[in-house]
């Protein structure tokens, strides 16, 4: 087997002529010059200094030459892979310097500025109503009871002295809870946490009953079949109508201004005997001016029914009528919030326009 060719010129591999890596390196460094980006001298780099670029074919080459020819064609190569190599290194330094400095100008945030923010909503005002009367009874001493919105019929209506013929129990009424005879209804007032409350507990009882109630009616201006209302409770020994008088008084004075008062019209309720209506009277005239649109000219303002605690409904919840007796009432809180601020109609109050809310604040 003959030695290596001594003679082997690597002139004649193109790779590596002189001609042809000076050429490379030309086009390297005006491929790196030309460069206006990163991504732009990412892909100079690929181009020039990649495995497939022609400097990278070249020194593949060098390692079939014989080795009188390896160091001088090594050389030529390396000097030529190490401009390109400067090169890009010092245009890599051009352009991070360059895109610095325009982040700091397209980029800067003037921590001056108002920053554009979601609208805030608001607290719907029947919540704000509620709180407030809660509030009102709270400072005077009661507590506040809840129960479930799906009622017994027998805590609905049996229990506060309803017969089954009356006519709240038909259908035209109150809405049953499927399957049919399974004895349950949507709460149709709030009425039953008073029964509860009484066989929960013993007297004395003071208690106010907020919550939402549910009767077959239709959505106008008036009229709405979900809604909510709130009821008092009291049980105790040598309970009569003056106290209940004097709540209600106590009431309307901070719901609707100093020096407001209430009068009873004798009225029937089956869960209270003697029973009434009351009357507030009216905060804009006073009772002075014929023409008032709130209270039509009267002077007085209805706001629910009231009474004292029928004995039936007394026994009915486990609690001794030789001992104690008790006063109760209902409101609506749609109409207090109606009345007391000019709302006209029941739509604005339960579409949920947050237009509407906010024109209450967050305090009423």
């Amino acid at each position: 087997m003959s030695g290596p060719n001594t003679q082997y010129d690597p002139v004649e591999v193109a790779a590596l002529d002189p001609a042809a890596v000076e050429q490379a390196v030309t086009d390297a460094l005006a491929a790196i010059a030309a460069a206006d980006s990163l991504d732009a001298l990412k892909a100079a780099r690929l181009a020039h200094q990649g495995e497939k670029s022609p400097l990278a074919l070249a020194n593949r080459e060098i390692g079939a030459l014989p080795p009188s020819a390896k160091a001088e064609a090594g050389k030529r190569v390396g000097q030529a892979r190490g401009r390109v190599g400067q090169a890009l290194a010092a245009r890599q330094v051009e352009l991070e310097a360059e895109r610095d400095a325009r982040i700091l100008v397209e980029e800067t945030v003037d921590l001056t500025v108002r920053t554009p923010r979601r609208p805030l909503g608001a607290r719907h005002p029947i919540s704000l109503v509620t709180e407030r009367i809660e509030d009102i009874f709270v400072a005077m001493g009661w507590e506040i009871a809840e129960g479930p919105e799906v009622e017994s019929e027998w805590l609905n209506f049996d229990a506060l002295n309803l017969s089954p013929d009356h006519p709240a129990r038909g259908e035209a009424d109150t809405f049953f809870v499927a399957p049919a005879g399974s004895g349950l209804v949507l709460r149709t007032h709030t009425s039953p946490v008073q029964i509860r409350t009484m066989l929960d507990r013993e007297p004395p009882i003071y208690v106010l009953c907020p919550g939402k109630v549910f009767r077959t009616d239709d959505l106008d201006a008036t009229h709405t079949p979900v809604f909510h209302q709130f009821e008092g409770l009291v049980v105790d020994e040598g309970i009569t109508m003056a106290h209940l008088k004097g709540a209600l008084d106590a009431f309307v004075q901070r719901l609707f201004g100093d020096g407001i008062v209430t009068r009873l019209r004798p009225n029937y309720f089956p869960f209270t005997e003697p029973s009434a209506e009351i009357d507030c009277q009216c905060w804009v005239c006073g009772g002075t001016d014929a023409s008032c649109r709130t209270c039509g000219g009267t002077g007085w303002i209805e706001l629910g029914g009231c009474g004292m605690v029928n004995q039936r409904v007394l026994r009915a919840a486990g609690v001794d009528p030789q001992r104690y007796s008790g006063f109760a009432f209902g409101l609506g809180i749609e109409r207090s919030l109606m009345l007391r601020h000019g709302v006209g109609d029941m739509h604005d109050i339960v579409e949920g326009d947050v237009r509407f809310s906010r024109q209450f604040g967050m305090e009423i």
